[in-house]
């Protein structure tokens, strides 16, 4: 592909090879952090993306140099077409994965398994049955607990992503490493993002370093292995000499890791973000609808990304409410 037919590298010399896709801004839970407490306006189902027009964009990404495509929500599990989605998409040349918060993913074990699906990201913000209902304000903490240990049983690659937030669950890092010890799966911890609606200041943030801080001090620094990241991971990863699985930082606040990024997100209406923390957003939908080329839609877009998360190069940055409230919320991106 030639320097000017490459529509997915941008002024920084970043090459996006890593969709993420929403398929749904509709979810089963409602975390804190993730959806505002009175709800978000929902999109009207006629300016969501069909399955054929989930698989057309995707189709486009992929012929440009797309490798990897995640799909998202929302929970992507409550469409009801997901299996058709699943299977369009299974057909293209792409490591395909999913990120669910795993409150039905058991009813689908076997439609992952024939799309060759093998990596599943899990959301579980506590081991708390309490904190668990208070922070997704719904009582499943059983099933997503009992799920997780079912797909690992299932042969699945398990990672559980947990958002942490002081004076909620900081208090449960070392739970979370020890639930490593006897399973192979990866717990990341994630440092508390603003967006818009979920009341995020600094002081909730529990930072990279505190958690490498807690890990050494209960385990022993000589206990602590660090771990060789792969290309374009947002994840700094270690693990505990013996203990089966690993857990890793992603440290977007603190230590973000803006200049290996290779993502881009499609939400569920067709809008393209070349940056989780982008405000502007590209209109895709309207012009595959009209029978338009996305081509120069998507290329534009990806030219004008900045260097660091959407322009808030800084913490001061990141503090000012009227450059974060400007995006959506993460229920309507996508995580």
């Amino acid at each position: 592909m030639s320097e000017n037919k490459n529509i997915l590298k941008d002024k920084f010399g970043r090459e996006h090879a890593y969709l993420r896709i929403s398929l749904t801004e509709r979810c089963n839970l409602r975390c804190t952090y993730c959806m505002p407490a009175n709800g978000v306006p929902l999109s009207p189902k006629s300016h969501l993306m069909t399955y054929e027009e989930v698989y057309e964009i995707a189709k486009t990404f992929v012929d440009h140099g797309v490798t990897k495509i995640r799909l998202t929500g929302g929970e992507p599990l409550v469409r009801k077409d997901i299996p058709v989605i699943l299977e369009k998409l299974a057909s293209l040349p792409v490591e395909l994965s999913i990120t669910s918060n795993g409150v039905i993913i058991d009813r689908f074990i076997d439609v992952l398994k024939a799309n060759n699906i093998k990596k599943i990201n899990v959301s579980l913000d506590s081991l708390s049955k309490d904190k668990f209902t208070h922070i997704t304000r719904r009582n499943e903490f059983e099933k997503v607990y009992n799920n997780i240990l079912l797909l690992v049983k299932e042969g699945f690659k398990v990672k559980v992503n947990a958002v942490l937030i002081k004076g909620f669950n900081d208090d449960e890092i070392i739970d979370f490493i020890e639930f490593t010890k006897e399973l192979p799966i990866s717990i990341r911890f994630i440092e508390f993002m603003p967006f818009d609606g979920n009341k995020w200041d600094l002081s909730k943030m529990v930072s990279y370093k505190e958690v490498i801080e807690k890990a050494n001090h209960h385990f022993n620094k000589n206990m602590i292995e660090r771990l060789i990241d792969s290309p374009n991971d947002t994840s700094k990863n270690y693990k505990v000499k013996g203990y089966l699985g690993s857990f890793a930082i992603i440290s977007s606040v603190t230590n973000p890791f803006c200049d290996s990024c290779n993502r881009l997100r499609l939400t569920a209406n067709g809008q393209l973000k070349n940056c989780l923390f982008s405000a502007t957003e590209s209109d895709l939908l309207t012009n595959l609808r009209a029978g338009k080329p996305i081509e120069p839609i998507i290329q534009k877009a990806v030219k004008a990304k900045f260097k660091v998360r959407g322009g808030m190069n800084t913490l001061e940055k990141l503090q000012q409410p009227d450059l974060h409230t400007k995006n959506r919320s993460m229920i309507t991106i996508g995580g």
